[in-house]
């Protein structure tokens, strides 16, 4: 079981994870934290995009020395195969680490997995550690990895003022996508934030929404967002290819209004995640239900 120290250093790994978001794809957006033999945090990193190194490598070269013998806690389960960059979980085996403490397994992990190759050298693994905070940063990652298509999000204004209320929509919620899909142009979420090298733009989107999902996610895409209220026609055809709407509101309709204002802002197949306040008015986050 993991200890008191090694779960408040996987809440900080998804931390740092988080910022790899809207870097890091096709890649996951991972954090790792090493704890020198004594359980003290000496090493931190995350991974920043496809090409550079993990964030188990980051963590290992701040921590230097002091990793030997100590515990490597990583959001996802380290890598086992050669790729771009070495892997990790043999990173870890030559840093000397005696532990490993993993959050969430790599769905896409080759052969027997990092988890099983690290413990067959007589490391110490444990798996399944605070998961559900892990999925926080990795869900979209893995939903797209599951479906072999990316994870959208369709974020929309109602009011007088749409346009401004889109706009900001947009300036909050991009640095999580690759993709962001405003009118009928598509740019990085973060721009110039990929490696060019192993992400590029798709063509432009087409009347068949999955056929060009699919397209994004040959090109290096792994979390689309869709801004504004006139993705509607496109969209509502096509619910099950959303996995997250976001809907901003004012507060102003009269009371006559309400019923028009609000009906069909749950469509069947989505639950209401969160609510908050949001300027003059309200934000609903609304997530795809079951898997």
């Amino acid at each position: 079981m993991a200890s008191a120290a090694e779960v408040a250093a996987m809440r900080q790994a998804i931390m740092l994870s988080s910022f790899g978001l809207g870097t890091t794809s096709p890649n996951p957006p991972v954090g790792c934290v090493i704890l020198d033999r004594h359980g003290r945090a000496v090493g931190a990193g995350y991974h920043r995009r496809k090409g550079e190194a993990h964030a188990e490598a980051n963590a290992l070269a701040a921590a230097g020395a002091a990793a030997r013998g100590g515990t490597a806690v990583v959001t996802l389960e380290p890598c086992n195969h050669i790729g771009v960059t070495p892997a990790c979980r043999q990173e870890l085996i030559n840093a000397g680490i005696a532990r490993v403490v993993i959050s969430v397994i790599d769905p896409t992990s080759r052969g027997d997995g990092g988890a099983a190759v690290l413990a067959a050298h007589g490391i110490d693994v444990e798996t399944n550690v605070i998961p559900d905070e892990t999925h926080a940063v990795l869900g979209p990652w893995l939903a797209a990895t599951r479906r072999r298509r990316p994870y959208l999000t369709w974020a929309y204004a109602l009011g007088q003022d749409g346009h401004d209320l889109n706009e900001r929509l947009a300036a909050d919620l991009r640095s999580r996508a690759d993709l962001v899909l405003g009118g009928k142009a598509t740019e990085e979420g973060i721009p110039g934030g990929h490696a060019p090298k192993h992400f590029t733009l798709p063509e432009d989107p087409t009347s068949d929404l999955r056929q060009w999902l699919s397209a994004c996610y040959a090109t290096g895409s792994r979390a689309i967002l869709a801004v504004g209220a006139h993705h509607r026609g496109a969209l509502r055809g096509n619910l099950d290819c959303v996995d997250q709407i976001v809907v901003a509101m004012e507060r102003t309709p009269s009371a006559a209004d309400l019923t028009a204002a609000t009906a069909g802002l749950a469509p069947t197949g989505f639950e209401v995640a969160d609510i908050s306040s949001w300027g003059l008015g309200v934000r609903v986050h609304l997530s795809r239900l079951g898997p």
